[in-house]
């Protein structure tokens, strides 16, 4: 039987004084049927996919087919080339590596939805950014990656991860939390601590619409991205401080999925609100539609 909540996760994990990712191993193996080794193997992929993809978008500099997007790494890259950062190498990465990504699937490159498409370079950014600056080993990326995909199934269990459905808390927002719990593990957070990433990282996204320019993944999708990339550190921060979320992380969820069914469907990937009906907006779909 699998998990299917934070509670039940937690209570799993303090049973048998196993990390999250230690539980879902076991749980994949026997829902699936595959030794631990075919499960690592099959996330270790796509981790070298995220790499692989970060790498073809820091090299271009291609714009999409509306020509809005493209660019930005380039001039991010040359801004940090010019020692400009205001964080330090590692913030500098996240942002570089989450645009990079964000940008190859603009391109129709090949990414690593997670949880979905238009999130995709949120969990990538942190990630490979992270295991860089501190030397992680291939298993403690796997752990990260394993932790993340069982933080975004759970959620997933109550809210379908689609803008259509529940506007953009449940794409950026879900990929900013499963970042936030798979970060605070690495850093050695108990379950306790992690849960309270997720719900921090959660909470404070509720409510964000769904509202793309034209109908297309671009504005203002590719850029936050890299922001709740931070947003996510942010969570990590707070909670490997100690500062819990008051409201539990399965409420939290809940919270999400009742912000979800009230959103007006104007502003769930209709493009009939929002950013995408501001003036310059519609200026943008007239000339690009001529």
């Amino acid at each position: 039987m699998s998990i299917t909540t934070f509670e039940e996760l937690k209570q799993e994990c303090l049973a048998k004084n196993k990390t999250i990712w230690e539980v879902t191993q076991e749980e994949e193996c026997l829902i699936n049927d595959v030794t631990v080794e075919n499960v690592r193997n099959e996330v270790l992929k796509h981790i070298s996919t995220m790499k692989e993809t970060i790498k073809t978008g820091m090299l271009s500099s291609e714009k999409s087919v509306s020509g809005w997007c493209g660019d930005d790494c380039q001039k991010l890259i040359t801004r940090y080339k010019s020692n400009k950062s205001l964080f330090g190498n590692l913030y500098e990465k996240i942002l570089i590596y989450a645009l990079a990504t964000s940008e190859e699937n603009l391109r129709m490159g090949r990414i690593v939805a997670c949880p979905t498409a238009g999130s995709c370079g949120i969990i990538p950014g942190v990630l490979v950014a992270y295991a860089e600056e501190y030397n992680l080993s291939d298993d403690e990326q796997i752990n990260f990656l394993i932790t993340a995909g069982k933080i975004g199934s759970i959620i997933s269990n109550k809210v379908q991860l689609a803008g259509a459905v529940a506007g953009c808390q449940a794409e950026c927002g879900v990929a900013s939390a499963m970042c936030a719990g798979a970060l605070a593990q690495t850093l050695g957070g108990n379950v306790e601590i992690v849960l309270n990433a997720v719900a921090l990282a959660m909470k404070n996204l509720l409510g964000l619409t769904c509202d793309p320019v034209c109908g297309l993944v671009e504005v203002p999708c590719i850029k936050r991205n890299p922001i709740l990339s931070i947003h996510a550190i942010s969570a990590v921060e707070l909670a490997m401080a100690g500062i819990e979320s008051k409201i539990p992380v399965d409420e939290v969820i809940d919270a999400m999925r009742q912000t979800g069914q009230l959103m007006s469907p104007m502003l769930k990937e209709s493009s009939l609100a929002g950013l995408a009906t501001t003036k310059t907006a519609i200026n943008l779909k007239e000339k690009m539609f001529k």
